[in-house]
Order: C-alpha cells, then structure tokens, then sequence
C-alpha cells in the first residue's frame, strides 16, 4: 500500500497526534545531539530528509527550532557550509526542565534551616510574601492606573504578561463580584508542595484591589484553573486601590 493511500484512510485526529509525535521527536534528537543537519536527523530518526525539512518548517515557524550557519573548524572546504538547526529558548523551556526541584529543594532548605515545623513554614511563607511583593510592583502600576470598576481587568492583563493567561468576568449567581481566571501558573508544582505560594498571591490581590477576596480554585490544588472571587464593594468604585481598606484581609 502506499504511504499516501494509507495517510488518506487514517482519521485525520490520528495523522495530526502522528504529527505532533514525529516533530517532538526531531526536537528532541536536536536537545539531546546539539545542532544538527537535515541529514543528521533522517539518519537518526529513520526519517526521509524531505519529512525531516517538512517537520523542521513548522518547529522553525512554532519558534522551536532556528537555522543556523554551520560552524566550521579548520580549513573550510568548497561549497556553501551545511545548514543546521538549534532549538531556540522557547523550544528548550518546551521540555522538562529541572527548575521545579530546584525550587521545591530551596524551600524545602529554608524550612529545615529554621527548625522545621511552623518556624518552617513561617519561614517559607515569609519567602512567598517577600517573591510576591516584588512581583506586585508591576501589578499596583497596572491596577492604579486603570479607573475603578476596571481594575480587575488590568490586574489580568499584568498577570497575563508575567506568564498566568489571565482573565476577568462576572461571576455567576446571585453574589455581585468577579471571577479573576489564571488559566497557567509557573509554579503550579512546586505551590503543590508549598501552598504558602498561593496564600501569598492573593494576599497580594486583595491589597491591590482593596478588598477581601476568596480563593476557589487552584491549578496547585488539581483544578484546572486558579479562581478568585473579588466582590463588588464601595472601595472598588470610590476609592483607589492603594489608598482602601475595606475589606482587607487581616495583616
């Protein structure tokens, strides 16, 4: 049977997961060998060199991969130095990395370095809060910016700037607030182990929107989004954020 005969009777969710699986595996090759010819990966993948440039245009496209000038040490021979591709930071971050255990092995010293116990946890928590505070720099700007009723919505955008794909909207039922979505989180392992990360985040967002607000869901937890309710309230439409303290939560 033919190659193209068998792909067109092949359900097209298949061929898109064969796909996917074949392009990890030219990317993969390059992280494990370094920067590699067109030849180099048929050779290794067991691939035709025309499938290999095919996968290579589109990782090239998704900013996975970038051509390159081959280097050459000594004499260089005749001719034009073959092409050669290596994954770009985007396309490095795309695998698993080891910054997670990092992490989790850092707080996890400060905890022990202190005692262990509560003097360990109050030792991570004040971590969190001191990570949170310097991120919240940006997100005051963004918030006091932006006229009262919107402050919600500008705080998503910060976040979705710093990496969380954030988003605000009404929350539905009968109470009047919002819902602030933060559809990614960097640190959703290691918070995992660590929940302080996210008692301190939203200690930060009830600061700066000046108000209480309620924790639903997180990604750390096994959700699929981290959810956070801010009520509608008087220091949301009256005062700035900076300045409120209706309804913070206790220092």
């Amino acid at each position: 049977m033919k190659y193209g005969e068998r792909t067109s009777e092949a359900p097209q969710g298949e061929l898109a997961t064969g796909e996917r699986s074949t392009r990890n595996r030219v990317a993969r090759s390059i992280l494990d060998h370094g920067p590699s010819t067109v030849a180099d990966l048929a050779q290794r993948l067991g691939l035709t060199q025309a499938a290999v440039r095919r996968h290579l245009d589109t990782l090239v496209a998704d900013d996975v991969v970038a051509p390159r000038e081959q280097r050459v040490y000594g004499a260089r021979t005749r001719g034009r130095p073959a092409k050669v591709f290596a994954l770009t930071d985007c396309g490095r971050d795309a695998f698993d990395q080891s910054y997670d255990k990092l992490a989790v092995d850092a707080l996890r010293w400060i905890a022990q370095s202190v005692g262990g116990g509560e003097k360990g946890e109050a030792a991570v928590a004040a971590f969190a809060r001191a990570r949170m505070a310097t991120q919240a720099e940006a997100y005051r700007e963004a918030v006091e910016a932006a006229a009262p009723a919107d402050r919600t919505e500008a705080l998503a955008k910060a976040l979705t700037a710093d990496g969380y794909a954030a988003t605000a909207k009404s929350a539905p039922g009968p109470h009047s607030g919002e819902q602030l979505c933060q559809h990614h989180c960097p640190v959703a392992h290691v918070a995992e182990q660590y929940p302080q990360l996210c008692e301190a985040e939203t200690e930060v967002f009830s600061r700066l929107l000046g108000t209480h607000v309620q924790r639903l869901a997180t990604i750390a937890h096994g959700d699929g989004v981290c959810t956070t309710f801010i009520p509608r309230s008087a220091a949301q439409h009256d005062t700035p954020a900076s300045a409120s303290t209706a309804g913070r939560n206790p220092a």
